[in-house]
């Protein structure tokens, strides 16, 4: 269907363009006021700027590329389905709220703030987030492949989760989640995958303290563990293969660790049954992505 135009325009105030369709906007700024784009479907926005709060907000089809979304423009997409966004600045915080379909390439946000919360079927290429606490709270069927982030308790309660080629700067990260994978990837703070279920790491540089406790089924393959993960895979149900040394070894609850050389293992009286860890003096074999 042909789209509406509307180029090199302004709005402001509270919801100028509700319940539009089949509508393209291009160089158009949206100064402060609110729900600028509230209830629409089938919408592109090109080389837009948006001041104002709440522009996008129970969307369906949206077509975001070469945008700016200023500070002022916080919670800019939420209960939305179908959006593609691309080669856009996010400078906004809480981005993002109860999506279904979403795909962002070459996105920065520079808040990244509690963003993508109860997101649905959701793909990111080539996206860095900076502050970005609680990232991907709740999540389900995420993919993503070149990702960067800088901020704590991220991707917790998250389901179905596959990474690649990321840098992962996150305390308390991947907390209770539930079939995630990491493949070629630094992991990077304390904490990490704590009350998880099927977390699996493959060829991954990992690094903060007490890493990996009180997991179910976890899986390493080719991981380094860095000289500050230690305490690692208490009460833990384990399986790894791990490169090179790893500092210290507390109370893993069963399955079996394999690593060249260890620090610390400590085993004491409050170790939880089976109790029954193999822990093993060995080379990891090359870990693969599927």
């Amino acid at each position: 269907m042909t789209k509406r135009m509307i180029k090199n325009a302004s709005y402001e105030g509270e919801r100028p363009l509700f319940a539009s369709r089949h509508l393209r906007l291009e160089d158009v700024i949206i100064y402060p006021g609110e729900s600028a784009l509230k209830e629409c479907s089938d919408i592109e926005a090109v080389r837009c700027e948006f001041r104002g709060k709440y522009p996008f907000w129970h969307n369906d089809g949206l077509l975001v590329e070469h945008c700016l979304f200023r500070e002022g423009a916080r919670a800019a997409i939420w209960y939305s389905r179908n959006l593609h966004m691309k080669d856009t600045r996010v400078e906004a915080p809480k981005m993002f709220r109860d999506m279904d379909g979403m795909v962002l390439e070459n996105v920065v946000l520079t808040d990244a703030l509690e963003c993508c919360w109860h997101c649905r079927n959701a793909k990111l290429r080539g996206v860095q987030a900076e502050h970005g606490d609680y990232l991907f709270m709740h999540g389900e069927n995420i993919d993503v492949d070149g990702f960067r982030l800088n901020g704590n308790y991220s991707f917790q309660y998250c389901r179905n989760v596959v990474i690649r080629n990321a840098e992962i700067h996150s305390k308390d990260a991947f907390w209770n989640t539930e079939d995630v994978t990491v493949y070629d990837s630094v992991v990077d703070g304390e904490y990490l995958g704590w009350h998880s279920r099927n977390l699996r790491l493959v060829n991954c540089r990992i690094s903060g303290t007490q890493a990996l406790c009180y997991a179910e089924n976890l899986v390493l393959e080719n991981c380094t563990l860095g000289e500050d993960a230690d305490l690692c895979f208490e009460y833990s149900s384990v399986h790894a293969e791990i490169k090179g040394r790893v500092h210290s070894v507390k109370n893993p609850r069963s399955g079996r660790i394999v690593a060249e050389e260890y620090g610390d293992i400590i085993l004491d009286e409050h170790c939880k049954a089976p109790a029954n860890c193999s822990i093993e003096t060995g080379k990891a074999q090359s870990g693969e992505a599927a």
